[in-house]
């Protein structure tokens, strides 16, 4: 599937702006970024493919020392691993929506295996 970054984009502010008003406001000093493609780390599988990553920590794991100097949490959506998994612009929109929850999710401390259990997986 082709896709300029633009509409892309456009795409993933769409699924933000679909996140409820007041999960939207509990989210704290986390940033969501749109990148090509996951680069796996150093002993990780290089043949992984993400179509998005949270990282940082949790809201359910922050203490009242957290917020002294701590760094923006990041979101980071994959656009080409999505692209390249969708046939067409609506199993994309589709498919940045799911992916925008599920890592948003993350940053409410709701792990992968509940996410799968409620269908966000």
């Amino acid at each position: 599937m082709q896709m300029p970054a633009e509409e892309f984009e456009a795409a993933v502010d769409d699924a933000i702006d679909r996140i409820p008003e007041d999960l939207a406001r509990a989210m704290n000093n986390v940033a969501i970024f749109v990148e090509d493609r996951y680069v796996p780390g150093p002993g990780e599988d290089p043949e992984t493919v993400l179509l998005g990553v949270y990282e940082g920590t949790p809201l359910t794991e922050r203490d009242g020392w957290w917020d002294a100097g701590s760094l923006p949490d990041r979101i980071v959506i994959f656009r080409e691993s999505i692209l390249e998994m969708c046939e067409s612009r609506e199993e994309v929109i589709s498919e940045v929506l799911i992916t925008v929850v599920h890592e948003v999710a993350h940053h409410f401390g709701i792990d992968d295996e509940r996410l799968h259990e409620l269908g966000w997986g």
